[in-house]
């Protein structure tokens, strides 16, 4: 089946963009979706004025901020639990282990870097509420990663749009798409293959 992203985003418009933000970065069932290559196509579309970029961002980023907010809420409510909760087609423990790991090794600034990194910005906040991060630390690293992922990678698909001929813009899209899907999971590749290595 054909994934047509752009078009998928037309269709969704601006609530639809912002309520993926919000259910990536703030519900347990948000981890498959789409964030990075989601608000990168979204310039691109916003730069072909068929949505408003500025609404786009703001709302994209009030979202995200919301988003964490709620997952800190989950970890800081439910903690341990979560922890003991059995695998379902919704939920997968390693993938709360794998945000505990990456908070363990980068401490606060999981909260700004996770944005960036598919799965472990689903968990992240929630690992964070179940270590009783402080709420204003948290608050702080989540205004700034929530800031950082949604201007920076909106803008540089709507930037990147506007430098494009509008005929070449198709030739171009799914490409580039492509390439940042890859990019954004490579860290957990590479995560899995180290892991694997330690248990040999």
């Amino acid at each position: 089946m054909h994934l047509d992203l752009p078009q998928i985003i037309k269709s969704l418009g601006l609530l639809g963009v912002w309520g993926i933000v919000f259910a990536e970065s703030g519900l347990l069932i948000g981890f498959f979706l789409p964030g990075d290559s989601l608000l990168f196509t979204a310039g691109f579309v916003a730069s072909q004025k068929l949505l408003n970029i500025w609404a786009l961002i703001i709302g994209a980023f009030i979202c995200a901020v919301l988003g964490d907010n709620l997952g800190y809420l989950t970890g800081n409510k439910f903690g341990r639990r979560l922890f003991q909760k059995e695998d379902s087609w919704l939920f997968r423990k390693k993938h709360l282990i794998q945000a505990a790991n990456f908070y363990e090794k980068y401490g606060k600034k999981t909260i700004v870097l996770a944005r960036f990194v598919p799965i472990v910005r689903t968990f992240a906040p929630i690992v964070a509420g179940i270590g009783a991060m402080h709420y204003r630390t948290f608050m702080t690293y989540n205004l700034v990663g929530g800031f950082l992922w949604t201007f920076g990678i909106t803008l540089l698909g709507f930037f990147l749009g506007k430098s494009l001929p509008a005929e070449q813009v198709d030739k171009y899209l799914l490409p580039i798409i492509g390439i940042i899907i890859v990019v954004s999971l490579l860290p957990s590749i590479i995560h899995l293959i180290q892991e694997n290595k330690s248990r040999r």
